[in-house]
Parts: structure tokens; C-alpha cells; sequence
């Protein structure tokens, strides 16, 4: 016989292929089988029909195409024999789906076969029907599945409620049709009718309300009963799998008493006596028990308020916990995920479990125990908790040491009692976690250290102990991990010896918890030195080794020849930013010792909760007008709260604190007093925040040039006014600070909050005229001002602003915000809108009033921002007023 021939068996074909050695003799030996596949549909063979239809599903299912070969499933399906028409069926179901026009002429074959006398054939259809229903043929053969729910073979019956659920997930409208007839398939006897109709019931629950109001109010006590009895059933071996009776009945039926239950308070009442009689009941030491174990739990958890069944039910799962298979663990840890927002004091009772998983070698069971021992963490446990897993840091796996040092710092922030017990537990995490630590996390601890002036000693110290155990009693190859894998730690260190170097040499601030030791200034030195000697440290940690070393310069003056030689040896660096810093430092400590000390003043405290807030990525957005309010920081100490107005334009990181003096009029302008001013150095001296920085922000002026060298070198870092300067300005390698102490004087706060500020004030004519000033004009708005005095007050101008767009599209979310000098005090009334219409056709107007404190003296100037929203982009427009009327201020 021809090898391709229609008439090869199936066997033969498949014994062929297999023989291929290359996947081009593959497709050869498919390709010659479906040329001969071809000839016989178009010789209209019938003989060997079932026989190519074969083949080509086995063709299908090696992924070449088989589309040729469909009409061939519907002459099967038709024709009257029961062997061909289980093949065209089975064709039918694997090479059709219910996108296929085809399938349309198969509905009429169908429906034939749901009423044929012989029951195979019936349920051939139903099975093909539940395969690949569509929603037209569901909505033309829903009355024959229906009537064949009541069908006299088991069977039958079965296929019928399967049948079903695919027909009401495709046309939902058709559910209530079915709520009878499944709620009559509750009752049977056989248990594969039984299942099957348990499932129909829950996904009628699913997509109807009616029938999950029906079924609970008449069938919840029927289920019970039948639950009931599937548990205290005798041995049944045709039931039976390790010695409990068909686990899958039972699960079934937890299922859908889950659905029944959730929400209803009776229904969930009628079953509470079953569920404790089934987690008691079944047995743990076999897969089947454990899975009607895990479902009694998943039900326990859904329906209503029962405490004793809560705790039952995730004591449970505690014992999941101690399983050796991974698979029951990893479940119990999902389900005690979602148990802890409902009981979370039962599941804090098996917290050591928990933590003994995430030391499990399941990267899957460690990573899920991980997150739920996060989620367990509150200020009473917090301690005990950071404690272990700190100490499993150190032996964890490299490839989820990452994760786990993100959650324990996060841990440490979140709840950390006090400050001291935060820094502790901090250096333990750099020191066991390495570069696994994140840049911010280290930022932040700068922070907090900087925040807590009583622990600045205390830290430093403990920052020396542990970097001089790794340098000295270290092998090389130690020194060199030390160095390449502990730098977040260095980075932190040498920071801290740099700003606390002299409270290192003189013990200051020594606690009760700790011994004093003798660090002398050279010793202190020593530190930096092997800091920015080592060449496995990248470019910011040397960097800051430098800054560190420039500071020492003035606190130790014994040491400040030492210091320049170590400064002066990177003159020649190959990296530019190490160069020239060493010439610019070499430079203050050669030529302008008389302004080093001002330079490498002490940092001001950092605003450690702003910071926290930065970090987390939002800002207040409310001002507040009480000087007492205050922000509660995670590790328990209060900070005052940054100023108001610079919060809410989000213009600074760091809020500068002008002294007030009477210098020209620009000086006034930008807040800055370029006179020289001797300073305080003190240990936590807290610089209070004014509002000029916003002036500075928004670029009014220009610099002033003096021939000083004092200004010269201070101008970089605005007279070293950076009082709670952020992180960001701390670690800059590319300016020097001088922080200068001095008293702010707080400019009343600007409203720019639109809609919490008073009424709109009525301008009033006192007999003076002021022309129209068009304040600002650009392609896209025109701002014009029109002034007006209130009698008998002539410091006080009134000025009502329209705002008009120029542009052919409506600008939203419009916002107008202004800044004056600070001999000006400014109030500006909410916008009669936010919406600013197109081409001219409308316009905003907004009242503004200023109070000149010197009159007659200096002239009105202004500073504008205006942000408005169109095509879904925010547009940012700036401009300086700085033309107004002279007579306004005369």
C-alpha cells in the first residue's frame, strides 16, 4: 500500500513521522500526508473519512494548519452511525472553536442529536456543545439542555449541568431559565450528578442575584444535611481515596456554602456547626484531608462574623506551616496574607512559624513569609521581629538579600520607638546588608542623625568602633571586601567623623550603654585617610572623604598640615571632580583660614520628616497657619513642620533663614545679607525657616558683585543661609556650605490655597486714577493690572487682575501664584475661576492686595508664576513686574 495514501492507517502515520530525524523530513512526510488527505475529500471518499479526519487532528496537534479538513467533522457529524460521529465530534471540538462561521451549520446536527433515542449520542452532543457553545447556539438549544437535566441517565444528566455552565457564562440572561432544574440536581443520589450539580448551583450564584438569593434561603439547610452526611459516610470503596469519602464532594460543597454564606448573617449561622465539625473532624496527614482542610478555611474566612471558627480556622493553618510540602506552606502563608486584616491577633500567635519560613530554602515560601512578617509588624512586636531578621540578613541568600534588607529598613522607619534603637539597628542592616542598601536609605539615616543632636557623639563612636575593626584586624583580602561591599556604611562613617569629629576625640555626649574610648585627632584623621586611599571605593565616597577631611582641617588645626598633604596628593587626579576639589580645598586652607571655619561650620539639622515625606513622593498640600503644629516622625520625636508656603509651591529643599539688615534694595529682594556676620557653632542649634527663599527661587534680581573674598566665596552657597537643608544639598559634590546662624523674621504667609481665603475685596476709588498695567504678555495669556488705593491708607494698593487667554485652546487647572520682597506683605483673594476660555472670549480676574511697609521709599515689585493645563499637559509661565506705577509708592 502507497505509505500516503488515504487509505495508511493512523498508526502507520504517526510511526513515520516519529522516524523523522530533522524537521524538514517532518514536514515533508505532513506535507505528502495532507496532499493525499486532500484527494480523498475531493474523490469524496467515505471509507477511510473517519480515518483522514483522524490524522488530521493528529496534523493539528503538531501545529500545521488543518482548516482544509473542517467540513469533513460536520459530514461525520451527520451521518448516522455512532463511530463516525464520536470522531466528527471529537473533530469538531479540536480543530472548531466559536469563532467560526463553519460552526453555524453544525446547530441543526446539534439539535437532532439532543433529541436522538440513543443516549451516547446525546451526550456526544452535549459534550461538543459544552466545548465550543457560542452565544447564539446557546440561546438556540438552551430548551433541549434544559429538559435534558431531567434526563433518566445519570450520565446524560451529568453532561447536562456542564453543558449548562458554559451556557450561562456565554448568555447570563438565560440563568433563570436553569435555577429550578439545578436546584433539583441538589438531591441526587450519585455523586458525579451530585458534583456537577453542586458546581452549576455556585456559578448560577456567580452571574444571577435571584438565584443566590433563592438557593440560600431554600437549599442552605439541604446542603448542610448533605455535607453532613459526606462526613460521617462509612467507608465507601467506590468513594473512597485514603480514607475519606470523595474529598471532591466535600469540597464542592464548601465552595458553594462559601458563596452562600458571604453576606448573610443566617445563612452563614446555618452552617458554622459543620464547618467546626469538619476542620476537627478530617484528617491532616493525607493530600485529600488537606485540601478539604484548606477549602473549610478559605469558607471560614468568607462568611460572617465567627470568632471561635476564625481562630480555629487559622490555627489551621499554623499547622500548614509546619508540612513539609512546600506546595500546603505556601498556601497556608496566602491564606494567613488575607486571615491577618480579619484576625490579625490570631495570626500574631504564629509568628515564629512565620519567620522560620522566611529562612526556608523555597525561594517562593521565603519571599511570601517575608511579606506577611511585614505585614505582622506593629510597635509592640517590632523589636523581636527586626532582631531576627537582622540576624538572618547575614546568612541569607544573595539573591534575596535584596529584598529582605528593603523590607527590614522599611520596617526599621515605619516603627521604630526612638531614635537611638532606629541608628542601632540601622548600622547593624549597613554592616550585614552591604551595597544591598539603597541610596535613600542611607540619605535617611544621615537624616535622623542629624535630627537627634543627643546622639551625635554616641553615633560617631559607634561608626569609628565599626569601621576600625574591619580596617585593622582585617586580612587584606578582608580590608578589600570590607571596603567593596560595606561602602554605604563608609559613606555614612566618614560623613559622621567629618561633622562629629571633635565630639569623637573629646567623648562628648557619652551614654550610659557605652564605655568611653581614647581616639585621638590623628586617629580620627586615619580614618578618612584610608577612606580615600582605598582605590575599591567609587567617586562619591571619596568625594565626601574629602569634604570630611576639609572640615577636620578646622576642627583639628593640629592636624590641618596632615590634612593638606592628603588633600593636596589628588591634585593630579585623573578624575576631574576629585582634582578640583583638592585645588579648591588646598586654597581655603592656604589662603582663607580666616572664613574656613565659617565654611565647614556644622551641618544644620536636616528635616528629617520632610525628608521621609520627599522620599515617599508627596509633600503636604495643605498650609498651615498654627505655629505650634507639628509632624510626627516614625521613630517617635516631634519636628516642627517646614514653612507653610514653601511646602506648597514644592519650590525647596532646604529653607534658608535671612538676617534681617537694612542693605539696598536688591539685597532686600533676594533675602540675602552679603556683609559678613560672625557665628555660632553649637551642637543641635535649630535654624528657624522663613519664607524669603521663595524670592531666591523665583530668580528675581541678579547677583551682586563684591571684590570681598568673603562674598566671593560664600555667594556659591547664598551667604550660607541653608538652614534644614535636605540630603541632596548635604551630599553635593560640586559647592561648598557656610552656614551662618541667624534669627528669621517670618513674612506673613501669601493665600495661594484658591478658595480658603476670605471674600473678594471691593476695590474703592479715593478719587486717584492709575492707568491699566499690562503686567505680563506672552504668545499664549495677558495679565493686566488696574490699581485702586482705600482711603486714608495710602501703603495699601489694591489690584484686580485679569488674566486672558490668547490662545485658540481653554486652559484648565489655571493657578496663579506671586512673591514680593519682604519689606511687601501680599494677600491674594481666590480666582473668580479655574477655567480660563479660548481666544479672548472670557477671562479670570483676581484681586490682590499689597501693603508696602516702605512707602515712599522703594517701589512695588512682583514676582509671577502662572500654571494652567491644556491637551492634558501642565504649561509653567514666569515673568518680573517690575514696571508699576511710580506714584503707587510715592
Amino acid at each position: 500500500m502507497n505509505p500516503f495514501s488515504s487509505g495508511t492507517r493512523l498508526r502507520d502515520m504517526i510511526r513515520a513521522i516519529r522516524a523523522c530525524k530533522t524537521a524538514a523530513e517532518e514536514r515533508a512526510v505532513v506535507r505528502k500526508e495532507c496532499a493525499a488527505i486532500r484527494t480523498s475529500m475531493n474523490e469524496n471518499d467515505q471509507d477511510y473519512r473517519h480515518r483522514n479526519l483522524a490524522k488530521l487532528m493528529f496534523i493539528h496537534m503538531l501545529g500545521y494548519p488543518t482548516h482544509f479538513g473542517q467540513m469533513e467533522c460536520l459530514k461525520l457529524i451527520a451521518s448516522a452511525g455512532f463511530p463516525e460521529k464520536r470522531i466528527g465530534y471529537l473533530g469538531l471540538m479540536l480543530l472548531l472553536d466559536e469563532r467560526q462561521e463553519v460552526l453555524m451549520l453544525v446547530t441543526n446536527s446539534l439539535k437532532q442529536d439532543l433529541n436522538h433515542s440513543n443516549q451516547y449520542i446525546v451526550g456526544l452532543a452535549l459534550c461538543a456543545l459544552g466545548n465550543i457553545c457560542s452565544a447564539e447556539m446557546a440561546r438556540d438549544l438552551a430548551p433541549e439542555v434544559e429538559r435534558l437535566l431531567q434526563f433518566r441517565d445519570p450520565n446524560v444528566r451529568k453532561k447536562a449541568a456542564l453543558c449548562t455552565i458554559r451556557i450561562i457564562k456565554k448568555v447570563p440572561d438565560l440563568s433563570e431559565n436553569f435555577i429550578n432544574p439545578a436546584a433539583a440536581l441538589l438531591k441526587e443520589k450519585h455523586h458525579g450528578v451530585l458534583i456537577t450539580g453542586i458546581q452549576l448551583c455556585t456559578d448560577l450564584c456567580k452571574v444571577s442575584p435571584e438565584a443566590l438569593e433563592f438557593l440560600r434561603k431554600k437549599h442552605t439547610d439541604g446542603l448542610v444535611k448533605t455535607l453532613k452526611d459526606a462526613v460521617n459516610s462509612p467507608y465507601t470503596p467506590e468513594y473512597d481515596i485514603f480514607g475519606i469519602a470523595d474529598p471532591f464532594l466535600h469540597i464542592r460543597l464548601l465552595k458553594l456554602l462559601r458563596v452562600l454564606g458571604q453576606g448573610d448573617a443566617d445563612a452563614s449561622d446555618a452552617m458554622n456547626d459543620i464547618l467546626a465539625q469538619v476542620a476537627t473532624k478530617t484528617e491532616s496527614n493525607k493530600n485529600a484531608g488537606n485540601a478539604i482542610l484548606y477549602e473549610c478555611v478559605e469558607t471560614i474566612m468568607s462568611i460572617e462574623d465567627n470568632g471561635g471558627l476564625r481562630v480555629l480556622a487559622i490555627n489551621i493553618l499554623g499547622r500548614f506551616l509546619s508540612n513539609r510540602d512546600n506546595n500546603i506552606r505556601y498556601v497556608a502563608l496566602n491564606m494567613l496574607m488575607k486571615a491577618i486584616t480579619v484576625d490579625a491577633q490570631a495570626v500574631q500567635r504564629h509568628r515564629a512559624t512565620i519567620l522560620e519560613c522566611v529562612k526556608d530554602s523555597d525561594a517562593s515560601i521565603q519571599k511570601r513569609a517575608l511579606e506577611l512578617v511585614y505585614v505582622l509588624v506593629n510597635e509592640t512586636n517590632v523589636k523581636p521581629l527586626t532582631k531576627e531578621l537582622i540576624d538572618y540578613l547575614e546568612v541569607s541568600d544573595q539573591e534575596f538579600k535584596g529584598e529582605l534588607t528593603a523590607k527590614i529598613c522599611s520596617i526599621i522607619e515605619k516603627f521604630s520607638p526612638e531614635k537611638i534603637w532606629y541608628i542601632d539597628q540601622m548600622l547593624k542592616v549597613l554592616n550585614k546588608a552591604g551595597n544591598f542598601v539603597k541610596d535613600e536609605v542611607w540619605h535617611a539615616l544621615i537624616a535622623v542623625i542629624s535630627s537627634a543632636s543627643d546622639l551625635h557623639g554616641y553615633t560617631v563612636r559607634a561608626l569609628y568602633k565599626a569601621f576600625q575593626t574591619s580596617s585593622e584586624q582585617m586580612s587584606f583580602q578582608s580590608t578589600l571586601k570590607f571596603f567593596l561591599h560595606q561602602e554605604s556604611l563608609v559613606r555614612v562613617a566618614v560623613w559622621c567623623i567629618g561633622e562629629y569629629g571633635d565630639m569623637l576625640v573629646n567623648n562628648v555626649g557619652i551614654l550610659d550603654i557605652e564605655d568611653p574610648i581614647t581616639v585621638t585627632e590623628a586617629d580620627t584623621v586615619d580614618v578618612v585617610k584610608i577612606a580615600i586611599k582605598h582605590h575599591a571605593l567609587d567617586l562619591t565616597t571619596k568625594a565626601m572623604a574629602l569634604i570630611a577631611l576639609l572640615k577636620l582641617s578646622s576642627r583639628f588645626p593640629s592636624c590641618s598640615e596632615r590634612i593638606k598633604d592628603i588633600i593636596v596628593q589628588h591634585k593630579g587626579s585623573f578624575v576631574l571632580e576629585l582634582q578640583q576639589r583638592s585645588l579648591e580645598f588646598n586654597s581655603i586652607i592656604e589662603k582663607h583660614q580666616n572664613i574656613r571655619s565659617t565654611l565647614v561650620e556644622r551641618m544644620p539639622i536636616l528635616d528629617d520628616a520632610t525628608f521621609s515625606t520627599r522620599r515617599a513622593g508627596s509633600l503636604p498640600a495643605a498650609a498651615s497657619t498654627s505655629s505650634g503644629a507639628s509632624l510626627n516622625l516614625p521613630n517617635g520625636v516631634a519636628k516642627p513642620s517646614a514653612a507653610p508656603l514653601v511646602d506648597l509651591l514644592d519650590l525647596s529643599d532646604d529653607l534658608p533663614a535671612p538676617s534681617s539688615s537694612g542693605g539696598d534694595f536688591l539685597q532686600d529682594l533676594l533675602g540675602v545679607d552679603l556683609s559678613p556676620a560672625p557665628t555660632q557653632s553649637g551642637i543641635g542649634q535649630i535654624q528657624k525657616a522663613g519664607t524669603d527663599v521663595l524670592l531666591d527661587l523665583l530668580s528675581i534680581g541678579t547677583p551682586v558683585q563684591s571684590s570681598s573674598p568673603t562674598t566671593d566665596i560664600l555667594s556659591s552657597s547664598q551667604n550660607g543661609k541653608s538652614p534644614i537643608a535636605t540630603l541632596d544639598a548635604l551630599l553635593s559634590l560640586s559647592s561648598l556650605s557656610a552656614q551662618a546662624t541667624s534669627s528669621a523674621r517670618v513674612v506673613p504667609m501669601m493665600d495661594l490655597l484658591d478658595g480658603f481665603g476670605p471674600s473678594p475685596l471691593k476695590p474703592e476709588d479715593n478719587g486717584s486714577v492709575y492707568p491699566p498695567l499690562v503686567a505680563f504678555q506672552s504668545s499664549s495669556l495677558r495679565i493686566t493690572f488696574n490699581f485702586s488705593k482705600q482711603p486714608g491708607n495710602p501703603q495699601t494698593t489694591l489690584i484686580q487682575a485679569t488674566f486672558i487667554n490668547l490662545t485658540p485652546n481653554v486652559f484648565t487647572d489655571f493657578i496663579f501664584q506671586a512673591a514680593v520682597p519682604k519689606f511687601l506683605q501680599l494677600h491674594l483673594d481666590p480666582a473668580s475661576s479655574n477655567i480660563l476660555p479660548a481666544s479672548g472670549n472670557g477671562s479670570i480676574t483676581q484681586n490682590l492686595r499689597v501693603t508696602n511697609s516702605q512707602h515712599g521709599k522703594k517701589s512695588l515689585v512682583m514676582r509671577a508664576r502662572m500654571s494652567y493645563k491644556f491637551d492634558n499637559k501642565v504649561t509653567l509661565e514666569e515673568g518680573q513686574i517690575n514696571n508699576f506705577p511710580k506714584d503707587l509708592g510715592s
